[in-house]
């Protein structure tokens, strides 16, 4: 029985995904994150193999055919000694196919449609748009990193969830809600600590508070609400970049804030923006399964089963 596998490497986790070439999944794993941008690319890979681990747990990995790799940070992968780590991981894992890797955006767009052409956005710790053509990203908006850009994304909902309540802080107005909550799981009890709190960690743990406003929406919270508002805006400007006003082909919504408040904002607005289908994904392992598939069966190739 051929195999195929496919992975989701993003800031935060790492997604394995085993099929047969039926579309039955077999196995799965997970990990911690693997944007070699995000962390050291030594820890990268090493999550890229423990994920990979798990999910050919019980199987025989000289069975898998062909294997897709979808990251954030894939860029990275130009780096000799970058991609070593990674090559390094996928054998020890006992795979002896090649290592295709593609972007994270690529593997989000097949989760969600078997078009080769359309729009995918993905919203998770960071953010980007891409535009897919014949299954390939040919341009692309966002992606710039927590530094520069990531606008609307997980890291970006935490960093204004911070700086809401700090703002509040600095107005001596009550504090509840939002404001409280950061407060109290950053362990935190007036300004001083919650900037030392904050600042003491890496940057992309600023992730860590995006939970808290879709919690603090569904009470009301104003600060919440404007903050999923905001979020919601500049992700369709992001997905709005890299698309001609008369297209018509399909958006694909990937991402750990598609099934939030953020999420349900998202897909009304680009709905209002475009005349074109919005399909909400959440799991681009399938995607880069799928793909891994295609590599062996032609664009037939069938959809994965449902986890």
């Amino acid at each position: 029985m051929d195999l195929v596998v496919g992975l989701d490497a993003g800031g935060t986790s790492t997604r394995a995904l085993v099929l047969d070439l039926d579309g039955a999944r077999l196995g799965q794993g997970l990990a911690g994150g693997a944007n070699p941008n995000s962390h050291p690319p030594s820890v990268a890979a090493a999550h890229i193999g423990e994920a990979l681990a798990e999910a050919l747990d019980g199987l025989d990995s000289r069975k898998v055919r062909s294997g897709v790799l979808g990251m954030a940070g894939a860029s990275k992968m130009a780096d000799p000694a970058v991609s070593a780590l990674f090559q390094e991981a996928w054998e020890r894992a006992g795979l002896h196919c090649p290592m295709r890797v593609i972007t994270d955006c690529e593997a989000a767009f097949a989760t969600g449609t078997s078009s080769p052409d359309g729009t995918v956005l993905v919203a998770g710790t960071g953010s980007i748009a891409g535009r897919i053509t014949d299954h390939r990203m040919v341009g692309q908006s966002g992606g710039y990193g927590w530094l520069i850009g990531d606008d609307g994304s997980a890291f970006w909902l935490g960093r204004e969830a911070v700086r809401a309540a700090l703002r509040l802080i600095d107005l001596d107005a009550p504090l509840e809600g939002l404001a409280t909550a950061v407060l109290t799981a950053a362990g935190a009890k007036n300004r001083g600590q919650l900037i030392n709190a904050v600042n003491s960690q890496p940057p992309i743990k600023l992730a860590q508070f995006a939970p808290l406003v879709s919690s603090a929406y569904h009470h009301g919270d104003p600060e919440a609400l404007t903050i999923v508002a905001t979020a919601a805006q500049l992700l369709a400007n992001t997905a709005s970049a890299v698309r001609e006003p008369s297209d018509t082909s399909p958006i694909v919504l990937v991402g750990s804030l598609i099934k939030t408040p953020v999420g349900v904002h998202l897909k009304q607005e680009l709905l209002t923006r475009c005349n074109a289908q919005v399909i909400m994904a959440t799991e681009g392992a399938a995607g880069a399964a799928w793909l891994a598939a295609v590599d062996v069966l032609g664009p037939d190739a069938p959809r994965p089963s449902r986890s």
